[in-house]
């Protein structure tokens, strides 16, 4: 589901809640206002009763004749509210409790009108005070169920309320917490993946994608990195193949040596012939093999080199494959006028590398360390351990111009180059990003006009890694 759905449909529930509570909350108010409209008319009903009662009493005990008139004028009054009231009374009391009210107050009224055409009032006062009591005992009771009532309405509500606003805070809390979850999972998935492509670790989200607009984002990102993954494989090709260009200058002066003895030798053997004993011969021979052995040596190396190849880790010597690497610029140094020292350690621990992704890190440190010195300088490559170490460090220190310090910050960011038009910038990024996919560091550290260093730690090889 899309997370414009999602949000909609939240939206939407959010809404009819509220709507429910309101129409709740409108239906019970209305109730309570029906029942306070009624308790209002019967406080006064019965405030008027009591008026009656007390003039009542006067006519039977003093022989007012003006109380009856009272009686009669209070009930006319009250009459015409209840029959104006009606809709008002039967809404609040229901149809039924009306008629009873009707007909106790009828009852009372017809009483008190036989009064003035009665020849004994004594006879009648039973009457008219059972009459006016039945009237009063009702009014009063049916008060006070409808105060009852409306305390009884007004707590149901307030708890109501209550437990539809812990439920709607609980679907909230609950929506927020798996919405908003989900949400910041998929960014922190998108976050960590983008920082590693920018540190040249072309990983994919490899868990379960989302069929929402996060969901493109993931696939985007992962066609992206495997897009950028291809295109770094193409660029550390070129930048292969544009170092060979330099590198077979150097090949081409080595191979010269080995053809130089074989010819020497195939000359001396043709003109002395027949005169060398079969273990000259041998020897010769022999001598010619090795030369020849050593022409293949160079020439494979420079093949290895120059093709690509896949991901291949395995357990490995570090000092071996830096003397490897060494072979491939050796000639380089000779024509460049350079002059190299190595202090490898002995008894390094192995390390799970790519052999040939760490020649490249080496070729192209060491390719670079040439190009920033003048005939004379001095490459130095240097390796150290301490016992229980996680890292073996690898240096390569050159003795040429160096680099300005507002640089260093940015030499390992890609196409980021201080050789102006004669560098493209890939080399040192490419650099940094196999040192990361090997979890190891790169540090650069440098002075102007004494040389630069290039530091490499490189993870001591553990079982966990087969």
């Amino acid at each position: 589901m899309k997370v414009v759905h999602k949000i909609i449909i939240g939206n939407a529930l959010a809404i009819i809640s509220i709507a429910l509570v309101a129409v709740f909350s409108y239906h019970e108010f209305n109730l309570i206002q029906d029942k306070l409209h009624f308790v209002e008319i019967a406080d006064t009903f019965n405030a008027s009763l009591l008026k009656m009662r007390l003039s009542e009493k006067n006519y039977f005990l003093y022989g007012d004749k003006s109380a009856v008139l009272r009686i009669k004028n209070e009930l006319v009054k009250n009459g015409e509210m209840i029959q104006s009231l009606k809709f008002n009374i039967i809404k609040s009391v229901g149809r039924q409790e009306f008629d009873k009210l009707l007909g106790f107050f009828n009852n009372y009224k017809n009483e008190i009108l036989k009064i003035e055409t009665a020849g004994s009032p004594k006879s009648m006062e039973a009457d008219v005070r059972d009459a006016g009591h039945a009237l009063k005992r009702f009014s009063e009771n049916i008060t006070r169920l409808e105060r009852k009532k409306v305390n009884k309405i007004i707590s149901a509500s307030r708890k109501t309320l209550l437990y539809f606003f812990c439920i709607i805070i609980f679907t909230a809390i609950a929506a927020t917490y798996l919405f908003f979850s989900k949400l910041f999972r998929s960014l922190r998935k998108i976050e960590k993946t983008a920082k590693a492509i920018s540190k040249g670790s072309f990983e994919k989200i490899n868990e379960k994608i989302s069929n929402d607009e996060f969901g493109s984002v993931m696939l985007a990102v992962n066609s992206m990195s495997e897009e950028l993954q291809n295109r770094e494989d193409q660029l550390v090709q070129s930048k292969k193949l544009a170092s060979l260009g330099i590198l077979t200058a150097g090949v081409a002066h080595e191979l010269g040596n080995p053809l130089n003895n074989i010819s020497m030798i195939a000359q001396t053997y043709l003109t002395l012939y027949d005169k060398l004993p079969d273990e000259d011969r041998l020897d010769y021979v022999n001598t010619v093999l090795s030369e020849a052995e050593r022409i293949k040596d160079i020439v494979q190396d420079l093949l290895d080199f120059s093709k690509p190849k896949g991901k291949d880790f395995n357990i490995a010597s570090l000092n071996s494959v830096i003397r490897n690497s060494h072979r491939l610029v050796n000639n380089m140094l000779h024509v460049s006028g350079i002059k190299s020292e190595f202090d490898l350690q002995k008894d390094l621990p192995p390390v799970f590398i790519d052999k040939n992704k760490i020649q490249e890190v080496i070729v192209n440190l060491e390719t670079n360390a040439i190009q920033a010195m003048s005939p004379g300088g001095m490459l130095f490559v240097k390796t150290r351990y301490k016992e229980n170490d996680k890292y073996i460090t690898i240096e390569v220190k050159d003795t040429g111009k160096g680099i300005e310090t507002e640089y260093l910050n940015n030499i390992f960011d890609p196409f980021f180059s201080t050789k102006g038009t004669e560098g493209t910038g890939l080399g040192l990024s490419i650099v940094y990003g196999i040192i990361e996919k090997h979890k190891g560091k790169i540090n650069v550290k440098s002075e102007i006009g004494v040389g630069t260093t290039f530091i490499i730690e490189l993870p001591v090889y553990t079982l966990k890694e087969d």
